[in-house]
């Protein structure tokens, strides 16, 4: 139980590609019984969760994570995706990096830890089997049921591939939110040659748009970098070069620091969208607001641990896309940290198991730190 390849290979051989489980949660719980974990299966809608905990004092510390995976893809890969094959000193197949690999390693350092006794206060993990997909009856869900259960941690972990080169490079301390706006400006069809009877839609998304990019929409924060506005899709779907379309479309996406809020974005496009265009449609979905958990006791210790066992001092960090840690956030400070994610989501998704054993070692590390 003290070495995570066994686990991260069962994990791996089970294809829980979202939103299917396969598996993988009944694999966990096994593992996690046999080490004394009280393990609490949650299924929300077609979703398999489960959430496990030794130990019933203070400090409570969490470590979350997810079965689920995407799927295998288009690429070609060397070896079986769901094989969980050793070929050089490398573990192979789809979630090796995000994030069966790191769940491994942190039920081994559990494992490790636990060779001592009980712990002081509380580990337990919070795992779900719907981060690749809708997140709608995964994490949320579970942290829902902590809290009505008295079961919210003092500190949660998630074990997120963080690290760019090397393990020990960083640390997530935050992530930007995210904002996905649909646009769909709508004029009056026409004959191109007769402009007079026409109201061009597209005229008017084109200068909505550019008004939109005209401006950084800030300079960056103190923990972020500046946000950032992508339009991603224009879409008239008019085959017909001599007819003026009736609606043209946009879709775009705002990666966005704590300067803003999905609401203040949302009011600024509508805004914006009315200067340029009478009739318009706008649907805004926000996947996530701005989120940044400050250095403080917490995030000390468990820099401090994380140096001390890799020999490499992390970097915080809020970059990237989204994660779970925006739903944990609500309820207890979190922060995130794994693998290297060189492969995530790649054809041939690997990580070297010597690196899996490494970060074994340094969340146990991390139960100590927190344990002091």
């Amino acid at each position: 139980m003290d070495d995570p390849l066994p686990l991260a290979q069962a994990l791996i051989r089970c294809p829980s590609v979202t939103p299917a489980d396969a598996g993988a949660q009944a694999v966990l719980a096994e593992a996690l019984t046999r080490l004394g974990f009280t393990v609490t299966k949650l299924r929300f809608g077609e979703i398999e969760n489960l959430f496990a905990r030794i130990g019933d004092g203070a400090p409570h510390f969490c470590f979350a994570g997810h079965t689920d995976v995407v799927p295998a893809g288009d690429g070609a890969w060397n070896t079986e995706p769901f094989g969980a094959e050793v070929r050089d000193g490398v573990l192979y197949g789809r979630g090796a990096c995000d994030m069966k690999g790191a769940i491994a390693a942190f039920v081994a350092a559990a494992a490790q830890h636990l060779s001592r006794g009980r712990p002081r206060g509380s580990i337990s993990l919070l795992i779900t089997g719907d981060e690749e997909g809708v997140a709608l009856d995964g994490t949320v869900r579970v942290l829902d049921w902590m809290a009505a259960h008295g079961q919210v941690p003092d500190f949660c972990l998630v074990g997120e591939p963080t690290n760019p080169a090397r393990l020990g490079d960083m640390i997530k301390i935050g992530r930007r939110g995210s904002l996905t706006a649909r646009i769909a400006v709508h004029g009056t069809q026409g004959h191109a040659a007769y402009p007079q009877r026409t109201d061009n839609p597209i005229h008017r998304l084109v200068r909505a748009l550019d008004a939109m990019l005209a401006a950084p929409l800030d300079a960056g924060t103190e923990w972020f970098e500046p946000s950032s506005l992508q339009v991603t899709s224009v879409d008239v779907g008019n085959p017909a070069a001599n007819v003026v379309p009736a609606t043209a479309r946009a879709l775009l996406n705002v990666r966005f620091n704590d300067r803003h809020t999905g609401a203040s974005l949302g009011a600024w496009l509508r805004a914006t969208l009315a200067r340029y265009a009478e009739r318009f449609d706008l649907d805004v979905a926000v996947s996530g607001e701005s989120f940044v958990t400050k250095p403080g006791d917490a995030v000390e210790r468990l820099r401090g641990a994380i140096e001390a066992a890799s020999g490499v001092s992390p970097r915080l960090d809020t970059t990237g896309g989204t994660s779970d840690a925006r739903f944990i956030v609500r309820h207890c400070p979190v922060a995130e940290f794994g693998l290297v994610g060189a492969t995530m989501h790649q054809a041939d998704e690997r990580v070297p198991v010597a690196e899996l054993r490494a970060l074994a070692g340094i969340y146990r590390a991390v139960l100590e730190a927190f344990e002091t």
